[in-house]
């Protein structure tokens, strides 16, 4: 029987729900989910394999228009989510207000065969559902259109017997036991900074990256150490908190999950350090592995 394998990247606007989708498409969660917007700063892939097919998703930053250096290293993961991808899910919101400039002009001219799907759903009216689908069918004229909730998996069946039909007959591109392309360490940050977004408001998620400084496996514990950038010392004294239980609260919220995810015993040391304007800063942003 002939082998299946093709690239299938999700895009859309900020806060549409592309990463709990790639995660129940997948099975498994690789992509941090919080309720604010730009959580997903990197271009992830997620691997589906069986035996006759494999999938390879791209969860990427939601598409804005950039303000900064951080911002265009994100539009760049999309850009490249776009080269080399056999399909698109364009991911929109029910609730979407349709000014997505920025959006249809990354999507209108390209030739890569597209399926829109109408997320979070489960409040919604059918009339609501018609009139989405409607002008979603006008405006980009894509091969199929779901109304979908990824959050509760509603409708997702469809979507991959629709994806199976429209990737080529190839080799698998990764190895058949892999989930992801991305280090064990990259999770364990990205772990650390869902907690952050979820812990802390106004400008400190958006100002923080996280670093793993050292990760090392013992018989019975994995020692992880991690700094905590922020760009200004008030950010940084924000982040500590009052006799530092801030800090306290992110680092064993984070443990518990690393250690979940892991399936090991973690312990987690957390250190904070100021880096002025390290959002702006070429050499920062490529140090943190982020590409323009």
């Amino acid at each position: 029987m002939s082998h299946k394998a093709g690239f299938v990247s999700i895009i859309g606007k900020p806060n549409v729900g592309k990463s709990t989708l790639m995660n129940a498409l997948i099975g498994e969660k690789l992509s941090i989910i919080t309720p604010k917007a730009q959580t997903t700063r990197h271009r992830i892939l997620g691997i589906v394999n069986e035996a006759h097919y494999q999938i390879v998703f791209s969860d990427t930053p939601g598409i804005i228009k950039p303000k900064y250096g951080l911002q265009d290293s994100m539009m760049s993961a999309v850009n490249g989510s776009l080269t080399d991808a056999d399909l698109l899910l364009f991911v929109t919101d029910i609730n979407e207000v349709h000014d997505e400039n920025d959006v249809l002009e990354k999507i209108l001219n390209t030739t890569i065969p597209m399926v829109v799907l109408i997320n979070k759903i489960d409040n919604a009216t059918q009339e609501q559902v018609d009139e989405k689908t409607a002008y979603w069918q006008e405006q980009l004229k894509p091969k199929h259109i779901f109304a979908i909730s990824a959050l509760h998996k509603y409708n997702l069946e469809g979507i991959l017997r629709m994806i199976l039909d429209n990737i080529p007959e190839h080799a698998p591109y990764y190895d058949k036991e892999d989930l992801t392309d991305r280090s064990q360490r990259f999770f364990v940050s990205e772990i650390v900074r869902e907690k952050i977004f979820n812990n802390y408001q106004k400008e400190i998620p958006y100002s923080t990256e996280v670093v793993v400084t050292s990760f090392k496996e013992e018989e019975k514990i994995t020692r992880i150490s991690v700094e905590i950038i922020v760009e200004r010392d008030s950010q940084k004294n924000i982040l500590i908190g009052k006799g530092g239980a801030m800090l306290k609260k992110v680092g064993t919220e984070a443990r518990k999950d690393i250690e979940k995810f892991l399936e090991q015993k973690v312990f987690l040391e957390t250190f904070v350090k100021v880096l002025p304007d390290w959002r702006s800063k070429k050499n920062y942003l490529k140090s943190f592995g982020y590409e323009n």
